[in-house]
């Protein structure tokens, strides 16, 4: 029953889908409700409606994301001290100091500079599988194109972008058991990052080369330069934000056309939807479910009485599907407009840093799939990604008919 309590902290209630109709049960009858039962989190505001949500994300004086950090989980002490240090979870004026550095790597112009090499990629990638006729969507395929972009950006060596990719799963998919091997494995996984970062780092500032980590080496805001463990953290945020959520965006599209195939025969049929359609895979999948702030003051929330020192969780997952807001909000509609869905946050100094690149990447990839694998369809079960955090698949069988390289 949609009405039946669930624990939102727990991976297992989104290990075979969203629970959208508990979602619209919170949004109807207490859109900013007190969660004291979900384990293993401490008590706890959800905010689930869209108008909440983007007054949680914009308004940081009130909300902010450096007491507890922007994640969902409690830690200790002495691990908020370190990820205090990330962009993420800062709020200006550090957030702005932060964010101004790195932009120049993220503007319309850069994204558009980066458009054929996103093409050629996504050639690449659908080459090693076309003659086959098979593939794993997210393995093969969604995976790929992220993971080789973000790496190309940072100045990672093309050979060692599968270590970001293992690094990225084990620390955001620590709670599902395909990742999991030890309760340690998400930390370890950080260590083992964190150690690469500081011999990536060494490397550019003595070997210097056209690349945003290369940048950063050399950077110097308001007369501090970034200490090693900042340019640490950073690599972190930008290996786990450039490739978790686009590629799980990707994933969970192709995924969601699987179930509208009717949609996709639109898009087969009209090339000219794609933009509109982009927007639309975002509402309706939402790769990051959630965000945390903590309240720095008493305020009153859709009648909900926040104290100060609250934990306040936002759910974007449920803002975009908030009836008030997008008219059949379940249906999946690539000719949706106007669509303000909130998959890059409500807008605020938190509006994602890489959304030109995502719309991009997602952009040029179904570009592809369209022109080559026009008769993709489904061959196996859908495996998800166990997180509260991450809207994630892990694996889609697929089939298709097979076709020539079209590079040589």
């Amino acid at each position: 029953m949609a009405t039946d309590y669930l624990n939102l902290m727990d991976p297992l209630t989104f290990s075979e889908q969203v629970p959208h109709e508990y979602f619209a049960h919170l949004r109807a009858t207490e859109p900013v409700s007190w969660r004291d039962h979900d384990a293993p989190s401490i008590p706890y505001w959800a905010v689930t409606s869209h108008e909440a949500c983007v007054r949680v994300n914009r308004e940081w004086e009130e909300f902010s994301s450096f007491p507890k950090t922007s994640l969902i989980n409690d830690n200790t002490e002495e691990m908020i001290a370190q990820q205090q240090l990330m962009m993420l979870n800062m709020d200006p004026p550090d957030h702005t100091r932060y964010r101004r550095l790195v932009n120049k790597a993220f503007t319309p112009r850069m994204i558009r500079d980066l458009e054929v090499r996103l093409h050629t990629v996504t050639d690449e990638l659908l080459d090693n599988v076309c003659e086959v006729g098979a593939a794993d969507f997210v393995v093969d395929i969604a995976a790929e194109l992220p993971l080789i972009v973000i790496a190309e950006l940072m100045g990672v060596p093309f050979e060692d972008r599968h270590k970001m990719f293992n690094w990225s799963n084990s620390m955001i998919g620590s709670e599902d058991p395909e990742y999991r091997h030890s309760a340690e494995i998400g930390e370890i996984a950080a260590m083992e990052l964190y150690a690469y970062a500081s011999d990536l780092f060494s490397k550019k500032r003595s070997h210097p080369t056209e690349d945003l980590m290369t940048a950063l080496t050399k950077v110097n805001a308001d007369g501090e330069t970034l200490s090693d463990l900042e340019l640490e953290l950073f690599f972190l945020l930008l290996a786990v934000a450039g490739n978790e959520t686009t590629r799980n965006l990707i994933a969970g599209a192709m995924n969601t056309f699987f179930q509208n195939p009717d949609q996709w025969q639109l898009l087969v049929n009209d090339r000219s939807l794609l933009p509109n359609a982009v927007e639309e895979m975002l509402r309706y999948v939402t790769p990051v479910m959630c965000f945390r702030r903590t309240a720095m003051t008493d305020v009153s929330l859709e009648g909900a009485e926040i104290k100060k020192g609250d934990k306040v969780v936002f759910y974007h997952v449920s803002a975009n599907r908030d009836e008030s807001i997008f008219e059949n909000p379940n249906v999946f509609d690539i000719t949706r407009s106007p669509n303000p869905h909130m998959a890059f946050g409500g807008g605020g100094p938190h509006f994602c840093l890489g959304a030109n690149l995502a719309r991009m990447e997602i952009m040029v990839m179904f570009e592809h799939l369209l022109d080559r694998m026009p008769d993709i369809t489904q061959a196996g079960p859908t495996q998800r990604l166990q997180s509260p955090f991450i809207n994630g698949i892990k694996h889609i069988p697929v089939s298709f008919t097979p076709s020539a390289k079209v590079l040589g």
